[in-house]
């Protein structure tokens, strides 16, 4: 299969394609509650939210967390997030803007930092798994930033796809570390874990809508 020539956008999952803020904020109250920490809003996650995890739970609790305690509330947030995730659904105009995408004749993929084996049943029951080249979530500890994991997503799809002529579209600013990592493009998308103002510190394109981030994809690597 020869190279693409067209754009091929690299979707987030969590927070961008899968709408699961809810979700996102119970399971992170859950593993607070585990070591008598207070409760948190949306609006303060995503003012505080950042990778590596462990450094977020540090400005909340205004040291890192010991070992033990992050063994804890990671194996309590993610429970908490299995059990609840059911009740979330795609981001509105999500399923559509993929199938249009493919519809064009060009190309995309999924690579998120959600446990590979859970997302890929996740994205099968949603009815979306045939709009993408290849599907990868993390494999390894949690907590951890997506540049490596997106220099063997892209290793995996080099002969379909060039990094200069492809486009992250996530909604965190480590989304765009990972896509500045490969030498591809980022777009980030205000809908998620990130604030507008964290998210503009990136110095990249940032929207309100999927739409506009595959707009903003088109005109980033035409």
């Amino acid at each position: 299969m020869g190279t693409n020539t067209g754009t091929h956008i690299v979707w987030d999952w969590n927070g961008t394609l899968f709408h699961d803020n809810d979700a996102i904020i119970g399971a992170t109250n859950a593993a607070f509650a585990e070591l008598g920490l207070a409760p948190i809003t949306l609006e303060q996650y995503r003012s505080l939210y950042c990778v590596p995890v462990p450094k977020f739970y540090e400005r909340l609790m205004g040291r890192l967390p010991t070992g033990a305690e992050w063994e804890l509330m990671d194996a309590v947030f993610h429970r908490y997030y299995t059990e609840h995730r059911v009740r979330c659904t795609l981001a509105e105009g999500a399923a559509e803007l993929l199938a249009g995408w493919r519809a064009a004749g060009r190309s995309q993929s999924i690579l998120s930092m959600y446990g590979h084996e859970d997302l890929l049943p996740l994205v099968r029951g949603l009815g979306i798994e045939t709009h993408f080249i290849r599907v990868d979530g993390r494999t390894g500890p949690s907590g951890g930033s997506k540049a490596e994991h997106m220099v063997r997503h892209l290793a995996a799809l080099a002969d379909t796809v060039e990094p200069a002529r492809t486009v992250v579209i996530g909604d965190a600013t480590d989304d765009a570390v990972a896509a500045l990592h490969v030498g591809a493009r980022a777009v980030l998308y205000t809908g998620g874990s990130h604030s507008r103002a964290s998210l503009e510190g990136a110095g990249v394109p940032v929207v309100d809508t999927l739409r506009e981030a595959v707009a903003e994809a088109e005109r980033l690597a035409a």
